[in-house]
């Protein structure tokens, strides 16, 4: 296997020795030394060049040049793509107006990725994986058109305009071309992300990380009784480095015996019960799940052992390091609504898209969200496939949850039947939902949905038709304006008294 993706590999071909003797592509073995490497200087990095040791100039510049290091090793000449796009964008930001900057920038950054996704698919390797360049510019991508988005909030927006999250994430100064770089190139992040904030990344550089701040899912004790010395992220990186180790074990271990290809296959289609097959699709995607969280989770704990990704604390005072943490493991298992197993998964994409798309789209913004997605994630078919369906079952699941949960919930019993049900109804919806996204093709997920006769997309379709549902936003302007007529009715009260 090593020696017949050698070819694909444009980085470098120092550890060749190593991708023979463990079988192993070496693109795969690169990116993995490249990874541990980074964990190194990740721990090097926060002891050795701590905000209170060195400038945040110093600490900009280490931080740009080790990850140019690692994007030139894993991707060589390749690697000129992620300059290339964050030159464009920079020199977007910076000559065009400031009403229109996002705009633009938004555009140009997603177009050339967009173009470097079309010319590696359908020029170099359909269906490889191998040299996958493009996985880092998704994430500098994300954090790019964040920027602009905050760029844009910050120098152009009162603060009147902007909802508390918006607020907190306005840039109030146009970054410098060392502070961009550093932001999008990190050595911490350039392989695998995840995409942060800029402002939390500034406040990393800068040492002010651990202040007491606002944080879009803050719990705990950190806006009450906040501790003054610096947490360490020993236990927290250690914790995220044994998850690794389980899913990479439980990922080679299933991954060749469980083919979600098997699921097309037409001696197993015909010979196999339907329900077996549903039982073998949700093993199969059960078996593909951990290769994420084994490359998340080590990105996740480079960060941390850098001394980024901080929290705050818990309720009972223990530091959390799950600020840019990009899954929840267990809350992704035991998912009981579709919408719960997406909020869990790959988190920092859900918020971008939250942020840049959701938030601001004033037209059919789900729909939106899902089309961008698609369009961020490449021009595989199947990826297109995967969110237009996600769309119809989506819809399918607020309707059946706005309708049919509040009836379980008269009792605990009920609730836990209702949750075991969706337990296995999300599991079932996201296994059917996500293979075209594995299988890449047209003709080959259509196989797949023709061997199911479709029946989750009609099934989908039958429920948002029958089952009325409002909007998100019609729900929160409704409930808007039942706060304002309670006011204006105690008003009335009070002066009447």
């Amino acid at each position: 296997m090593a020696t017949q993706t050698t070819a694909s590999c444009t980085g470098s071909t120092l550890l060749q020795p190593i991708s023979e003797i463990i079988n192993l592509p070496l693109d795969q073995v690169n990116f993995v030394a490249c990874q541990l490497f980074a964990l190194l200087m990740a721990v090097w990095f926060r002891i050795y060049l701590h905000p209170s040791k060195t400038s945040p100039f110093i600490r900009h510049v280490v931080a740009t040049l080790l990850g140019s290091y690692l994007a030139l090793f894993c991707f060589g000449w390749y690697s000129l793509h992620f300059l290339v796009q964050s030159g464009l964008s920079y020199s977007v930001m910076v000559f065009s107006g400031l009403e229109n900057m996002h705009k633009y920038c938004f555009i140009v950054t997603l177009g050339y990725l967009i173009l470097c996704q079309i010319t590696r698919v359908y020029v170099f390797d359909y269906g490889m994986y191998s040299a996958d360049f493009t996985g880092p510019m998704m994430v500098i991508t994300q954090k790019i058109t964040s920027m602009a988005f905050e760029i844009h909030d910050g120098l152009t927006k009162r603060d009147a305009q902007l909802n508390p999250n918006q607020k907190y994430l306005a840039i109030r100064r146009m970054p410098s071309l060392l502070e961009y770089l550093s932001y999008n190139c990190n050595f911490m992040g350039i392989l695998a992300g995840p995409t942060c904030s800029y402002n939390d990344y500034k406040a990393f550089i800068e040492g002010t990380g651990f202040q007491p701040r606002h944080q879009e899912n803050a719990n705990g004790k950190e806006n009450g009784k906040c501790k003054q010395n610096e947490p360490s992220p020993k236990n927290a990186v250690i914790s995220k480095l044994s998850t690794c180790a389980i899913s990479l074990f439980v990922y080679l271990s299933l991954c060749k015996l469980l083919p979600v290809e098997r699921a097309i296959d037409d001696d197993f289609v015909s010979s196999t019960p339907f329900y077996l097959q549903v039982i073998y699709l949700y093993l199969a995607m059960l078996a593909l799940r951990p290769k994420y969280y084994f490359v998340w989770t080590f990105a996740d704990a480079i960060n941390n052992a850098a001394g980024f990704g901080f929290s705050g604390y818990d309720v009972d005072g223990s530091p959390q390091w799950d600020m840019i943490s990009n899954l929840r493991i267990m809350d992704i298992e035991f998912a009981t609504s579709f919408k719960s197993f997406l909020d869990n998964w790959n988190i920092q994409t859900s918020l971008w898209l939250k942020r840049v798309c959701y938030e601001r789209c004033p037209v059919n913004p789900t729909a939106a969200t899902f089309l961008l997605s698609a369009m961020w994630h490449g021009v595989y078919p199947g990826y297109y496939l995967t969110f237009v369906t996600g769309i119809a079952m989506t819809m399918a699941a607020r309707a059946v949850r706005h309708n049919i949960r509040p009836h379980f919930l008269v009792s605990d019993s009920h609730k836990c039947v209702y949750d075991i049900i969706t337990w296995a109804c999300t599991q079932i919806a996201i296994s059917y939902t996500v293979v075209p996204f594995v299988l890449l093709a047209v003709g080959s997920s259509l196989k797949f949905y023709r061997s199911w006769y479709f029946c989750l997309h009609l099934l989908c379709i039958l429920v948002v038709l029958v089952l009325p549902v409002k909007s998100r936003r019609r729900q929160t302007k409704e409930q808007q304006d039942g706060l304002h007529s309670t006011d204006n009715n105690c008003n009335q009260k009070e002066k009447a008294s």
